[in-house]
Parts: C-alpha cells; structure tokens; sequence
C-alpha cells in the first residue's frame, strides 16, 4: 500500500513498513536531525516542516496515514503530564489530515499513559474525533517483548477503518509471538544480553556507528532509568527527551557497568546495525528512544497486508 508517514522522527515505524511491503510516499517530521538520519538511511521523501503549518493540499493522497504523535505529554513517566500539555494535542493535526485525505486506513501509536490521561476523558475524545471524521476505530495495549522485540516496552496502537469498507476488511491487531512463559506454544522472550550478544565495548570497532554512550553514572536504585538491568530479562523501555532538553538517561547496560551505547540502546529497538543516527549525542539517543521498534513496526505492515488482500 501507499502510505503517509507523520511525525516520522527516525523512521522506525516507516522501516517496518518498508520491510513488509508497503511505499512511504510522503514522510514528516520538525526536527531536523531526524530528517536527516532519516534521509540517510530510508529517503528523500521526508519533509521537514512543522505539521501545523502544513496543508493538507499539498499532501499525496494515500491508502494509509500513519504516525506516533509526540506522546511526551501522555507519557506516565512524565511527573507534569496535563491535559493541557501543547504536544497532547498533535494528534489533531494527524486527524485533520486524515480526514482531509480519507486513506482506507490509518495506524497511530502513543505511550500507555495516553489511556488514563484526564481519567480516561482524553482516549474517548481522540477516538470519537477519529470516528466523527468517518472512521471505525479501535485501540489496544501492547507489549512489545510479546512481538519478538527485547524490551518491556508498552504501547498503544490506535486503527481505523474506512466506514464505507465492508467490517470484514478492518484492520486487525497483529496476534503475539512470544511469551514470557517459557512453556508456551509462543517463543520464549527475546533478553537484552541476547540482543546485545556480539556487540564488543565501545571502542573495540571503530567501523560500528553510533557506538558511542553516556557517561552519566550508573547509580543504582528503584528510579527510572536507574534500575539494575537484569541480563536474563528483556530490556527495560528504552527512553527519550522528547523536547531535546536536559541530559541523557540512557538505561544501564546488562553487565550494569556503564549505560548502553546509542548502538546498543538502537539494537534493542530492533534497528539494523547499519542504520546510523545524525546529530548529537543526546539528540541520538532521543531518536532512538521516540522510534517504533522496527520489528513492530513490521508486523503492523503484514496486518495491512492482509486488509489489502482481504480488498481485493
């Protein structure tokens, strides 16, 4: 399918739809070191401009509008979250657009917190905006790790149906593939020290990019961030600064030595070891937190897949 990808930051969600099948025809994104990892490393179809100031006009139409809104202000690790928050309302601008170009679809994805903002008030009027623009809508909670991705990390996935496609050809929820229980018929969790198995010390290969971490010290204690990572288990939720500001708090590496590199914290978000980050430090390590893990990401698409199948 033709899809528009908004609020694309480094192209996570965008690289797994491009591993299923699917054409990015037009991407977005107002940071600028995004964009550029983003032509680096998927193409020139990304502007970069602030969707608010972007008519809907000047957008291709398309067979599926995706995006992860910013979620900083949903986010449950964000002390001063409010329903007056600037960045909780972007999803409109992501619903103008929807409703403006009336693809088949759309896919959008936020943070857990977005499902108990303002008791919930702030979840029932995202969906009855995107159902009053013609849409069937559905939401689900997920856990990454039950999708093959080594990390503890939950998000929703808001979808929408056309109201005029037949009910049969809803987009439907990908079903998991793993399971923490190892006696299940599913695979077994991936863990962190499987993911990062082969990745040497920063500095043992230079050609290896973004193999760079920070130096903020590893003090262990029940706090976010600063948890002790267990090698045997998953990664916890790989984190971002959504706004740039303030310093990195990258999530200890499994030996619990010093935080994992901006390679390291990209592997866990399933990115291919080639894929390389533009900008600084901070400003890395944010991208790679903010993104969708490709993997994900990539069993979004085969789930449009089988609605395009099912279309025809």
């Amino acid at each position: 399918m033709k899809i528009i990808s908004l609020f694309s930051g480094a192209g996570g969600l965008d690289l797994g739809l491009i591993r299923a099948g699917h054409q990015i025809i037009w991407a977005n994104d107002s940071d600028l070191d995004c964009v550029q990892t983003y032509r680096l490393n998927i193409g020139d179809h990304i502007v970069h401009a602030d969707i608010a100031g972007i008519s809907p006009e000047i957008i291709p139409c398309a067979d599926v509008v995706v995006g992860g809104f910013p979620c900083q202000g949903f986010s449950q690790a964000n002390l001063k979250r409010s329903k007056s928050d600037k960045r909780n309302k972007m999803y409109r601008h992501f619903r103008a657009i929807v409703k403006a170009k009336k693809p088949k679809y759309f896919l959008a994805e936020n943070v857990k917190g977005i499902l108990s903002l303002d008791d919930g008030k702030a979840m029932k009027k995202i969906i009855e905006d995107f159902s009053n623009a013609g849409y069937r809508v559905k939401y689900q909670l997920f856990n990454l790790a039950d999708y093959g991705v080594p990390q503890t990390r939950q998000r929703v996935i808001i979808a929408g149906t056309r109201n005029d496609l037949p009910i049969e050809k809803d987009f439907e929820f990908p079903p998991p593939t793993h399971n923490k229980d190892k006696e299940s018929v599913l695979l077994p969790w991936v863990t962190i020290s499987q993911a990062l198995n082969g990745i040497p010390e920063p500095g043992a290969e230079p050609n290896l990019p973004n193999h760079i971490y920070s130096t903020y010290k590893v003090t262990l204690r029940n706090f976010t961030g600063h948890r002790k990572t267990n090698p045997n288990k998953p990664s916890p939720t790989i984190l971002a600064r959504g706004d740039g500001k303030g310093g990195v708090c990258a999530i200890p590496h499994p030996n619990n030595h010093r935080r994992m590199s901006i390679r390291e914290s990209a592997t866990i978000q399933t990115f291919p070891p080639d894929f390389k980050f533009i900008g600084k430090m901070n400003s890395c390590y944010r991208q790679v937190g903010n993104a969708v893990p490709v993997i994900f990401a990539e069993r979004l698409g085969e789930q449009l897949n089988k609605s395009e199948r099912s279309l025809k």
